[in-house]
């Protein structure tokens, strides 16, 4: 398979030299790297609905507290 960003391929080709790779295995990479994340992300979401279609829910006081431990300093 063959990509091409013609305006983008000097970008490419500059941050592949910095990487130490060639600009196909750097695309390549982030490719892999995007596929992955998004399939984790709906992994989460499928377990998230279903959840919810259990009736496991939290209240929004124990959601409020939740919030505010994850930005305490």
């Amino acid at each position: 398979m063959e990509v091409r960003f013609t305006p983008e391929e000097a970008r490419l080709a500059r941050i592949a030299a910095q990487e130490g790779v060639n600009p196909t295995e750097l695309v390549k990479g982030a490719a892999l790297r995007l596929l992955e994340d998004d399939a984790r992300f709906r992994a989460g979401v499928r377990k998230s609905v279903e959840q919810a279609d259990r009736g496991e829910f939290i209240d929004e006081e124990e959601m409020d507290a939740r919030v505010k431990q994850m930005f305490r300093p």
